[in-house]
């Protein structure tokens, strides 16, 4: 008689745990499905249809959570000015409090465990956000120290990250009429799952380009006798500055970077201050999301 009571118990734990069926399809699934005294599997049951009912619902809110604050974030940067009004220092700062606010919301929904060894990281993105203390902003706060707005600007940068390696390039163009660029060679070495270290190796200075067409009247004659100059130097000399300036950097700069997020668009990195830099990819991304090999030292 006991054992009879313990078995009906067992069926209607079992009952209680399965979605609503037919009752011919209830009983053929109990029939099979009794459990043995003292087994856990009842238990076991429960969770994955809490697992099944709960989970999808709760991944998807998630989802479109992380989506949401994305586009949130683009936006701030949109009503903020940009790139041109971060780096021209005109980004007030309540716009700075209510970007930085939007990549506090993003990089709590970090869908990469693993950022430092995915095959998302690689690949060519575009500076859209850099702090007071990075080093993308004090370069460009130099240039419009050194030539007014009016002369100067820095127009973009990106980077370019593969196999360990990275190349930041930052374009500049003079008098509206003269394009130049500076671009940054770096070693990256995985410390971490999140963190990074950056060895900076070489400096160029790429030749500029004259756009003939945008060149005031009052430098024509100036910038025809530079180039006639240029040209009349010994070879040796003229082909590397035709080339660019290099300036080797081994063992001069490095820093430590923490990637806070990263998926398929949006790469956000902050150095050991905590001052974050937010990157939008350029280039078509990987198809999965999955890490690679973890090769840090624990």
């Amino acid at each position: 008689m006991a054992a009879s009571a313990s078995s009906h118990g067992s069926v209607s734990a079992i009952a209680t745990c399965i979605p609503p069926c037919s009752s011919s399809k209830l009983s053929s699934f109990l029939t099979l499905s009794t459990p043995q005294r003292g087994s856990t599997r009842r238990w076991g049951c429960r969770a994955m249809v809490q697992q099944a009912v709960q989970g999808a619902p709760a991944a998807y809110a998630k989802e479109m959570e992380r989506l949401s604050a994305k586009e949130s974030l683009l936006l701030a940067f949109k009503d903020a000015g940009g790139f041109e009004a971060l780096v021209s220092g005109k980004t007030t700062e309540w716009q700075k409090i209510d970007v930085n606010e939007r990549i506090t919301g993003l990089e709590r929904l970090n869908p990469t465990p693993r950022p430092t060894t995915s095959p998302f990281l690689e690949g060519r993105w575009n500076f859209e956000w850099f702090g007071s203390a990075s080093p993308g902003l004090f370069a460009a706060r130099f240039l419009f120290e050194v030539f007014p707005s009016t002369l100067a600007n820095l127009s973009k940068m990106d980077a370019f990250i593969k196999d360990g390696n990275a190349k930041i390039t930052a374009n500049m163009r003079l008098l509206n009429s003269i394009e130049s660029s500076v671009i940054l060679s770096s070693k990256l070495s995985v410390e971490g799952p999140l963190r990074m270290k950056e060895e900076y190796v070489e400096g160029v200075l790429v030749t500029p380009t004259i756009i003939e067409e945008r060149v005031p009247e009052q430098l024509k004659g100036a910038l025809g006798q530079a180039a006639n100059a240029l040209q009349q130097l010994p070879a040796p000399i003229r082909d590397p500055v035709a080339s660019g300036l290099k300036v080797p950097l081994s063992g001069s700069y490095q820093r430590l970077f923490m990637i806070s997020y990263l998926d398929e668009e949006i790469l956000i990195i902050r150095n050991t201050a905590g001052i974050p830099e937010v990157l939008t990819r350029l280039d078509a991304a990987p198809s999965s999301l999955g890490d690679s090999s973890p090769e840090y030292v624990s």
